[in-house]
């Protein structure tokens, strides 16, 4: 959706994206009046996961270092895993450039692991040019090496996977104590099937973003007009739901709205959509419904009983837009249960974008049909886990690491 000048938008409805925010403080810390004063407000700056921060950042706090305060940045070069998000090691491994003096405090003691499992992670390490040198080590016992096996296909390997979890639940290995771990989370697909067969219980974490989903993004969309009306961003999802409403026509639904271009003082967009206009036919009811329930929402004074009376609305366009509408429906269960802990809309908004549950799997819970269950998860949503064993499916090149992500010689 075009929305012409971006920045000219931004302004008239008074936003900033989080791209603006580091922009924004950037420029204030570069300013020769307020910079300083800035810097000189906080004694103390501690930056966790460094690793992952991007340029910006790290010129953020450059121009907020002072004589007066002090810098502490925690992190690991080996686990940088967000330059598909900008950011880039060189930040970690350049401090001391930047940050002439600094003390080096290497943290190599690890206390979930056994020796064996952390010379193997000593060895891929190694592989790293540049990086800081470490070796980490361990006070805990165990002679058991990991141990690599090849399989012919990916059904050969789920097969082989099941048989060695119920080997070790035999022998005392509870099926909670044990993990998958896998890249991307379509790699288990197979897995999940054989998984199935066998009727071994598993809970899956990772892949979608409990916010991310088409149907948390709907209700999402709807909560953020009633907090703030003239949300165009919101509104153009909403009005795209509706039967018969295509581009075009939620553009022109948008004006006549008073939502792009912003109306002047008098009727807010609320208010208008009691009595569009020209609308489809097919639309005419849906919008009649969404009135009603937006109207009733604006007299509820939690979040949760809106929650409640939008999915009146919700749900049948859910079933006609949207497949699987009932396990979408459970994650609408869950987003109402997460509103009951709010006493106010914008906070549950707020904090929903900048703290989202990891995914619509973390909030699902145990499954029904056994009091244990074996873990799922991709790599990524298992960092600061332990288990007793973990079985990493796909361990092939071109997966780990991806072969989408290995076009440079760093890489």
């Amino acid at each position: 959706y075009a929305i012409g000048s971006e920045s000219t938008e931004k302004r008239e409805q008074g936003v900033l994206d989080y791209d603006d925010l580091l922009l924004y403080w950037r420029a204030l810390t570069e300013s020769p009046r307020a910079g300083p004063a800035v810097a000189a407000a906080f004694d103390h700056i501690l930056v966790d996961e460094y690793q992952d921060t991007n340029e910006i950042q790290a010129a953020i706090l450059r121009n907020m270092c002072t004589e007066s305060n002090s810098v502490m940045v925690v992190g690991d070069d080996a686990q940088a895993i967000y330059s598909f998000r900008s950011a880039t090691v060189a930040n970690i491994l350049d401090f001391p450039k930047h940050h002439p003096g600094c003390e080096i405090v290497k943290l190599e003691q690890n206390y979930r692991s056994t020796q064996p499992i952390l010379d193997v992670s000593n060895a891929v390490i190694a592989g790293a040019r540049p990086r800081y040198t470490k070796e980490l080590w361990t006070a805990r016992t165990g002679d058991r090496k990991p141990a690599l096996t090849t399989c012919m296909d990916e059904s050969d390997e789920a097969e082989a996977v099941c048989n060695n979890v119920l080997e070790l639940r035999e022998r005392g290995t509870r099926l909670q104590s044990q993990a998958v771990l896998f890249r991307a989370g379509y790699n288990s697909a197979q897995l999940e099937i054989e998984l199935g067969r066998r009727n071994i219980p598993y809970v899956k974490y990772g892949g979608l973003r409990f916010v991310e989903a088409a149907h948390i993004k709907d209700v999402l969309a709807l909560l953020r007009i009633l907090e703030n009306p003239f949300d165009e961003l919101s509104w153009f999802r909403v009005l795209l739901l509706l039967d018969g409403v295509g581009a075009a026509t939620a553009r022109r639904l948008l004006e006549e709205l008073g939502v792009r271009p912003r109306a002047t003082p008098g009727e807010g967009p609320l208010e208008r959509l009691r009595t569009l206009g020209t609308v489809p036919d097919s639309a005419a009811g849906e919008i009649a419904e969404l009135s009603d329930a937006l109207g009733d929402c604006a007299q509820m004074p939690g979040p949760e009983g809106q929650i409640e009376r939008l999915r009146t609305f919700y749900e049948p366009v859910m079933q006609r837009v949207h497949s699987a509408a009932p396990s979408r429906a459970r994650d609408l269960d869950q987003l109402a249960a997460i509103a009951a802990g709010y006493s106010s809309r914008e906070g549950m908004i707020s904090d929903l974008m900048l703290d989202p549950p990891a995914a619509t799997g973390d909030l699902a819970g145990p499954p029904h049909l056994d009091e244990d269950y074996l873990i799922l998860s991709t790599i990524h949503s298992a960092k600061g886990c332990e288990w007793e064993a973990v079985h990493l499916i796909h361990a092939a090149d071109g997966v780990i690491p991806s072969d989408m992500a290995t076009g440079e010689q760093e890489e």
